[in-house]
């Protein structure tokens, strides 16, 4: 089955060339996940960007629980935070984002936005395991260039990403409706190959266009024929991929009846209901006690 047009995650393999790789592309989850946020362009192109990150890392691992990729700066975007979660208990394969800007600031490159600071990529099992957490500085050249470099210092793997997130504006929709998609190359284990042949493979992905990426009706695997077709480019099964926040207002209320009736007091409207408004779906949860 031919991958969807959106919202999937496409495996495929490079073997003559010892590469594996994963492309993602979102369409209405990644629309989901911005619309919760009044974010300029510039900072909504990064926290698109991070949304795919995740998606990739995580179904790369086929994780059973929660990947978290995350930013934190001494910039205008201080917080980028995107969680992919595993298919669990009959629900999809899902993602949700979340970023911090500070209002009026008028930055747009990536290094004047988020200034000095650090990327953390954090794995939570759902069942059994640890929890792990690999963080490196951020790279001025953005989001790709800062998980290219995590992945040399953890794994020591070659690997590539690319990167992208824009606005579609629709006739009689407000506001724009975001994409983000990416393509990540990484080099097998043991696997033998030449500089040569990576070198190659990295300048081909580096000069994808962003709108090949976003676009909808260039089905996924018709690009990494356009990309790899020189390499046997090979295409695993397609992954769907959907937006999902794991707020919970029971677990909110659980939380709030640790607090003294006092402290709650100062919580609630005048009404006497406590509105607690979810940072990553936008979802305003009306909790009375």
């Amino acid at each position: 089955m031919p991958a969807p047009a959106g919202d999937f995650v496409l495996p495929f393999d490079l073997p003559a060339a010892g590469v594996r790789g994963r492309l993602v592309r979102l369409d209405a989850a990644s629309a989901r996940a911005l619309s919760a946020h009044a974010l300029p362009e510039a900072p909504s192109r990064v926290l698109g960007e991070t949304l795919a990150l995740s998606v990739i890392l995580g179904t790369a691992l086929k994780l059973d629980g929660r990947l978290t990729v995350q930013t934190k700066s001494n910039g205008p975007l201080d917080l980028v935070a995107a969680d992919y979660y595993g298919a669990d208990d009959g629900r999809p394969k899902g993602v949700r984002g979340f970023a911090r800007f500070r209002d009026g600031a008028t930055e747009t490159a990536f290094e004047k936005l988020v200034g000095a600071g650090s990327l953390a990529i954090t794995i939570e099992p759902r069942t059994g395991g640890q929890t792990y957490q690999g963080i490196v500085a951020l790279a001025p050249d953005g989001i790709a260039a800062s998980a290219e470099a995590y992945f040399m210092r953890s794994e020591q793997l070659p690997t590539a990403l690319r990167l992208a997130a824009g606005p579609l504006y629709e006739a009689g929709k407000q506001g724009p409706q975001w994409r983000a998609a990416g393509i990540m190359l990484q080099v097998t284990p043991d696997a033998k190959r030449s500089e040569d042949d990576w070198e190659r493979l990295v300048m081909h992905l580096k000069t994808t266009e962003d709108l090949e990426l976003l676009d909808t009706t260039l089905p996924g695997e018709t690009l990494l024929w356009r990309l790899f077709n020189e390499d046997e480019v090979r295409v695993l099964p397609a992954e769907r991929i959907a937006f999902r926040c794991e707020c919970d207002p029971e677990r909110i209320a659980t939380v709030l009846r640790s607090y003294t009736p006092e402290e709650r007091a100062g919580l609630a409207d005048p009404d006497g209901v406590i509105r607690a408004r979810c940072e990553f779906c936008g979802t305003v949860h009306e909790i009375e006690l």
